[in-house]
């Protein structure tokens, strides 16, 4: 069971989808106030949502404008959780001379992970909303993630796409200008869809794919398995919630397995989208800064 928000006039309307692939309307103001109902009625969110869906067969969600299933009061996420991953930060760090360890060799194999705050929910776009590449950066990329929907205590609520905007040359200079490859306008995308954990059998079996189109054709094409993760979703929500207060709602981005080519940049007009079968296709189109300046 996937719950969504849509566009009606001038609200948003929570709803869950069906297995027929049908929008039903749920009666709450958001997924935090359904979250909320359950845990005072002691049921989960996937009873009330399963009774409600049952009532009636629903719209055609083709038919619907999607926005951020959620209002993550934050976002937060965590780095060099694959290999891969920790491959490319170590190509920033060293402009290629993959000769000699790096402190992201350290952050892989360490006990303590790497998390890092991304965003609120102001700054958070949702499907079809245009992500922004940073002014001052000239080697820009997307991170596809699997993104985990927690309560205030750090259960895992469902599953969510998220797309983690970087920097790789703002990074790549100075590990401690993280926050500057991380966090501007528009920066961190979620959606679809938040797909409810008891609607997921394993969440390591979940694949996630991009695809960046340019000009209408597709220019880079990459995929992984949620199973490549280095540790655990639990060790990662562990360590975010550690003398840490979480919210209901609160989305950790779990990092990325796919990573387009080194000598590949985003453009203005490119499109992004990020699937993972069972939630959806996040869908954003990328869009230079209105203040943007040539670095040089």
């Amino acid at each position: 069971m996937r719950i969504i928000r849509y566009i009606n006039g001038t609200d948003k309307q929570l709803a869950a989808v069906t297995k027929e692939n049908r929008a039903v309307d749920l009666p709450y103001a958001d997924f935090i106030s359904l979250v909320a109902a359950a845990r005072s009625n002691n049921r989960t969110v996937f009873d009330i949502v399963e009774q409600e869906a049952s009532k009636t067969a629903g719209k055609p969600i083709d038919s619907l404008m999607l926005t951020t299933p959620i209002d993550a009061p934050e976002v937060w996420a965590a780095g060099v959780t694959y290999k891969k991953s920790k491959e490319a930060r170590n190509y920033e760090a060293t402009q290629g001379k993959l000769d000699r360890e790096t402190f992201y060799d350290k952050v892989y194999d360490a006990e303590r992970p790497e998390i890092f705050f991304k965003s609120t929910a102001a700054r958070t776009v949702g499907p079809n909303d245009p992500v922004y590449l940073r002014s001052d950066s000239n080697w820009q990329i997307p991170e596809p993630e699997l993104g985990l929907v927690i309560d205030r205590e750090g259960e895992v609520l469902g599953y969510t796409i998220g797309n983690d905007m970087s920097c790789r040359d703002i990074e790549g200079e100075n590990p401690l200008y993280l926050p500057q490859a991380k966090v501007w306008k528009n920066s961190c995308s979620i959606g679809p869809a938040v797909l409810l954990k008891e609607a997921v059998a394993d969440p390591y079996e979940l694949q996630i794919i991009c695809r960046i189109y340019r000009n209408n054709q597709k220019v880079f094409e990459g995929s992984a398995h949620v199973n490549q993760l280095k540790r655990t979703l639990d060790e990662l929500v562990h360590y975010l919630v550690r003398d840490n207060q979480i919210f209901d709602g609160t989305v950790l981005l779990t990092g990325t397995c796919i990573v387009p080519p080194n000598e590949f940049t985003l453009q203005d007009q490119d499109r992004i989208e990020i699937e993972i079968p069972g939630i959806g296709i996040l869908n954003n189109p990328v869009k230079q800064s209105e203040t943007a300046v040539q670095v040089n």
